[in-house]
């Protein structure tokens, strides 16, 4: 589940390797149509959403895109810090 964040280069990957997987991360953001900017931009939303409800550690979020067979994901880690109390809502 967290390969994705080994795109950039793991202590056990060659150098052709960690480029091999640089390229495919290239190709899918490329196939998928989405700039860096337009990244950034689902990024904010999601945390502007998500911080109604939890507290979350903004700068260890990643979001990416990744290959899912014949389609292009979108996989978000986004390490929770704590739950937030919601108003009218009771645990």
């Amino acid at each position: 589940m967290f390969d994705f964040l080994k795109i950039f280069g793991g202590k056990s990957e060659s150098s052709s390797e960690q480029a091999h997987k640089r390229l495919k991360f290239v190709l899918i953001h490329d196939r998928a149509n989405v700039s860096p900017e337009v990244m950034e931009h689902i990024k904010n939303d999601i945390i502007k959403v998500i911080s109604h409800y939890m507290e979350i550690d903004q700068k260890a979020m990643e979001i990416s895109l990744e290959n899912d067979q014949d389609a292009v994901a979108l996989v978000a880690n986004i390490p929770v810090n704590r739950m937030r109390p919601v108003a009218g809502h009771r645990r």
